[in-house]
Order: structure tokens, then sequence, then C-alpha cells
């Protein structure tokens, strides 16, 4: 951005699309890495404005390599500095429009499951039943997944992100099923844990400790709570049935054109929740060679409490 407008640096392979898309600033078509060029561009004097002498960066997605490229190329002209998330931040809070645009994809996403459903069964390999579900993902329409998908079966489930392998589906035991896809620009995220074969005692017990957790967590979500609260929520339900040492990660995440956005929903973060902003809430318990848990919703924050857009119930489903 300068004082004649913006200009937005690509390379040839996006020729098409950038004066197809970009309607606000002028397109410059370079035959280096575009980062670089924009660096000397504003080193030379013409994209800034006069007596500016620094040049901020995004730290969270430079590497290092080019960071060192950069300061290179500006030398003794600008001083380089990491800038501060501020559209990370804008982010955070969405609009209507955005809202809707989740809502849908959380919706296709959703109705993914019934496929799960129909796929999972011992002997099974995991890719069958995420091939089954991104072959209907995009019959539906979905320009692809938000992540890799997760099925994770018997002590696989315990690997927290266990993306689908070659391995069957275990005779008896959990299976996580983590998935989302992208729609109109926007992800989805989603888990749900089934169970195949007979349940024992324990495993029952441990899925409803996460099902609890998971429903305190929810109903902690209002505007002006921070979201260290949130995270506490859960592990206090799977503290008192002695499985929140097998809580490993964050309870949840922003979510929208990116699948991981801020705010993050963990201890120690001071991000106090605003309506518009939308987050997953998904509290696990894995036990490491023997079975996991985890249930995820995505939820937006209203003006006195939340809105879970993941549709269907969340009560143990057994497959035979």
């Amino acid at each position: 951005m300068g004082e004649a407008g913006a200009t937005l640096f690509t390379d040839g392979r996006y020729r098409t699309q950038a004066t197809s898309e970009v309607a606000a600033a002028r397109v410059a078509i370079v035959r280096k890495a575009p980062a670089l060029a924009a660096a000397e561009w504003m080193a030379s004097g013409k994209g800034r404005e006069r007596g500016k002498k620094t040049l901020g960066f995004e730290a969270e997605s430079t590497s290092a390599a080019m960071r060192d490229r950069i300061a290179e190329a500006v030398s003794s002209k600008l001083r380089l500095r990491a800038a501060p998330p501020l559209v990370e931040r804008a982010r955070m809070v969405k609009d209507a429009d955005e809202i809707r645009s989740i809502r849908r994809a959380v919706e296709m996403g959703a109705n993914l499951f019934s496929t799960a459903l129909k796929t999972i069964r011992p002997g099974v390999r995991e890719v069958e039943v995420a091939a089954a579900m991104e072959y209907q993902a995009r019959r539906r329409g979905a320009e692809g997944m938000s992540f890799s998908t997760i099925i994770a079966s018997g002590t696989r489930s315990a690997v927290i992100h266990g993306r689908a392998s070659e391995a069957t589906i275990a005779p008896r035991g959990f299976v996580v099923c983590d998935f989302g896809v992208i729609l109109a620009g926007y992800c989805s995220d989603r888990t749900r844990t089934v169970h195949v074969g007979t349940v024992v005692r324990e495993s029952r017990r441990m899925y409803q400790a996460v099902l609890e957790a998971q429903q305190a967590a929810i109903a902690a979500v209002r505007p002006g709570v921070g979201v260290a609260e949130i995270d506490a929520a859960a592990r206090k339900i799977l503290r008192k049935s002695k499985l929140a040492r097998y809580f490993t990660h964050s309870t949840g995440h922003g979510l929208g054109l990116e699948i991981h956005e801020a705010p993050r929903v963990a201890a120690g973060q001071t991000q106090e929740l605003e309506p518009g902003m939308v987050i997953t809430i998904e509290p696990g318990a894995y036990i490491p060679g023997e079975q996991g848990v985890r249930i995820e919703d995505v939820v937006v924050v209203c003006s006195s409490g939340c809105e879970v857009l993941t549709p269907t119930d969340k009560e143990l489903i057994i497959v035979d």
C-alpha cells in the first residue's frame, strides 16, 4: 500500500485469476518470489509514504530464509520489523455473511457423518471410510476438505491427529472421526467418536466424561468470558473423572477462511469472547495404547451466550 494505492504482487501462474478477482489494487506480475519483489519495490521508494523507513512482515507466515532474503534486499534503506497480527485480530469477529457461510459449511460437513456410519465396519480400512466421506463432500459441492480427514480406530483412537491410514477398523473399540469441508472459502470442523462392538463400562464412562466436559465448556461460552475460562470448564469435568491428564491439547480454536484462526481456546490465553466470534469446542481424552475420545462442535458467540452450529445429537453411537 503506497500513496498511489495498493499493489498486489504475484507470479505468472496467477495472472488470469488475479486480474479477474482483484478489484482494489494494481496487479504486478513478477518473475521472482512475490514477497521479495514487493520488498524491493518498497525499498526503491515507489511503494511507501515519504519519510517511512520501516517495512513490516508477517512473522507467523514468513520463513527464516525469506526473512533473510528480504533483509538483504532492503539492507540500509529500510528497517525490517515483525508486524502485529492486525488482520488476524480483525478476522476473529465474523459478520453476518461470514457466519452464514460457515453455517453452510458446517451443515455440509455434518452430513458426511452419515456416510461414515454406513462405511465403518470391522475390517474396513480407515482410508476407505475417509475416501467415502471425501467423495460425498465433492459431490455435494465442497471445494475440498478443511484438513486431512482423521479416522482413527481401536488403539489408534488415542492418536490425537490420527489421519486415516491403511489400518483396518478394529472389531471392538472407539473410532474417532474428525473432518471438515471448505465451502465458498469457509471451513468447517467436526469430531464424533463412535464405538464398534460391545462397550465395556470403562469406555462408556470415558465417553460420558468427555461429553459432559464439552457440554460444560459450551455452557460457559458468552461475551466477556475469557477463553481460558472455557478451557478450564472442560478440564474441571475431566479432572473429576481422573481423565484430565489425558486431555493434552487446547479446548478449541477459531475458524473461518482458515481451519485454525484466533482465538486459541486454551489455558494462559487472555482473549475475551465477543459476539460474532466462531470457535470450536473439542475436549478429548487419550490413553496411549488403549483408547481415545473426542467430541467437537462449532459455536458462534451471541449477545447473551452462544449458538451451536453443528447439528445432530452426541449420544454414543454403537456400530455392530
